[in-house]
C-alpha cells in the first residue's frame, strides 16, 4: 500500500506540474495574440493618419484653387 500511496503523490505533483505548464503555453500564446492584435491596431490608426493628412491637403488646394479663380 505504501507504494501506491507513494506513486499517488508523485502524480499528483506530475499532474500538478504539466498543468502549470499548460496554463503558462495558454498565457504565453495569449499575450503573443494580443500584441499582435496591438501591433495591427497601431498600423491602422497610422494609415488612418495618413489618409486623414492627404485629404486635408486635397481640401486646401481644392479650397485655393476656387479662391484663386474667383479672383
Amino acid at each position: 500500500m505504501a507504494i501506491l500511496r507513494a506513486f499517488g503523490r508523485g502524480g499528483a505533483i506530475l499532474a500538478l506540474i504539466f498543468l502549470i505548464i499548460a496554463l503558462l503555453r495558454q498565457l504565453i500564446m495569449m499575450v503573443g495574440f494580443l500584441m499582435a492584435l496591438i501591433k495591427f491596431a497601431v498600423i491602422a490608426v497610422f494609415i488612418a493618419l495618413l489618409v486623414i493628412i492627404v485629404l486635408a491637403i486635397l481640401r486646401d488646394r481644392s479650397r485655393r484653387k476656387k479662391e484663386a479663380e474667383g479672383l
